[in-house]
């Protein structure tokens, strides 16, 4: 119900979100004598504003179709390769270039698409070898596909490191930090030959005792059958995954979008004064930002639960009892992995410690093989995407790796 409800409304929202980008654009028609008049461009401001805000979106685009090494412009092909039923890999090859650090971006499976990850492929692409996570929206994936939760969640990444081969390196943002070094301990334990040189993990809720945020408290306020009787919604069956559970990603987004409210608000207001002033270039960006904030994907309801449960609620990963399909997972096993922990200083979802208990708990890596850095200023999208992501942060993650590549 929750679901059909939801598309109802959407498709209502699409409708609406038509007529407002044809008036908008029938106002700025410089064809148009109505177009000059005094409250003209306030009006087409407005409606362009809602268009933006209401329209449908599906899966973005990556839009890398070049990369600039040594002053000269390289095509840059995109391929898919080790696909599984929840998720491919993607391999972003630059023709002519070899040798360079191979790279695995984990992508989050959390409400959005891989693409939220695309300004951390742009800034990493010169120097490395770059592949990333593209996981499937749920909704999509048919029941006779089976299920997907943590387990298999670290399954598809011990896969695709094997996929790359020996020698790679792991950065996880946010959400993947848990199963990465889960995965990371495992393949230690093993003395797998694919196991990453470093791994690094930004953002990530290794444990959220420390310094808890609004999204750690709500997990906690609440008892585990809370989430699966209020959060988890049937897929309706005109969609490929029809029958499938999950949390949808348009609650994801809403309570995003509730937390900071305000925020967002003001950045909408940005927008429309930019489009009454005629600064476009200001007025799209925030449009760009929002394109992605707003494209949004379901998570399969055994992977959310688990991870609610696991992560949030019981800390079994700090507390040293996290098991993957009933093998305790033992952070000791962590000899010979470099770990760089990246937090940021104003991360309302994330809080300062979450990240850096990873080094905490990794009792027989040497301290040459642990790295900690504190982002100033930066909140939890600004690890990744945005100036001081590109200025302040790559630099510590591509020395990092330049440390222990070779």
């Amino acid at each position: 119900m929750l679901y059909d409800v939801y598309e109802m409304h959407r498709s209502m929202l699409a409708g609406a979100s038509a007529m407002a980008d044809l008036g908008a654009q029938w106002l700025n028609n410089p064809a148009n004598p109505f177009g000059y008049g005094a409250m003209s461009p306030v009006a087409a401001s407005a409606l362009e504003v809602f268009a933006h805000a209401s329209a449908p979106r599906g899966k973005p685009e990556w839009d890398i179709e070049t990369v600039e090494i040594d002053g000269r412009q390289l095509a840059v092909k995109i391929v898919n390769e080790a696909a599984k039923p929840f998720g491919q890999l993607k391999h972003f090859v630059k023709k002519g270039v070899t040798g360079q650090p191979r790279l695995l971006i984990v992508a989050p499976m959390s409400g959005h698409f891989a693409t939220l990850l695309r300004d951390t492929v742009a800034r990493m692409l010169p120097g490395h070898d770059v592949w990333i996570t593209d996981w499937r929206d749920a909704k999509m994936v048919p029941l006779a596909d089976g299920h997907f939760d943590l387990d298999s969640y670290i399954d598809y990444i011990i896969g695709f490191l094997e996929h790359i081969g020996p020698g790679a390196h792991m950065l996880a943002v946010c959400q993947p930090s848990v199963p990465c070094y889960a995965t990371a301990a495992l393949m230690s334990a093993d003395d797998h030959p694919a196991k990453p040189r470093t791994l690094t993990m930004m953002g990530g809720p290794i444990d959220t005792r420390e310094a808890p945020t609004a999204v750690n408290t709500l997990s906690t306020q609440r008892p585990h059958a809370w989430f699966e009787q209020n959060v988890i919604a049937t897929v309706p069956l005109y969609y490929p995954g029809g029958g499938r559970k999950v949390y949808p990603g348009f609650l994801q987004l809403a309570g995003f979008l509730s937390m900071n409210l305000g925020n967002h608000l003001i950045s909408h207001w940005e927008m429309f004064k930019h489009l009454v002033e005629g600064d476009g270039d200001s007025a799209e960006a925030t449009k760009e930002f929002y394109e992605e904030y707003r494209s949004v994907a379901d998570m399969a309801a055994e992977f959310y639960l688990q991870t609610v449960d696991v992560v949030f609620q019981r800390h079994l990963l700090p507390d040293g009892q996290f098991t993957h399909r009933e093998r305790l997972v033992d952070p000791a096993a962590i000899t010979d992995i470099g770990l760089l922990a990246i937090e940021g200083e104003r991360d309302d979802i994330s809080g300062i410690g979450q990240t850096r208990a990873a080094l905490k708990i990794s009792e027989k890596l040497l301290a040459a093989k642990k790295k900690y850095h504190l982002a100033k200023g930066v909140g939890h999208y600004g690890i990744f995407h945005g100036s001081k992501w590109r200025s302040q942060i790559a630099p510590v993650v591509e020395q990092w790796i330049a440390r222990h590549e070779g």
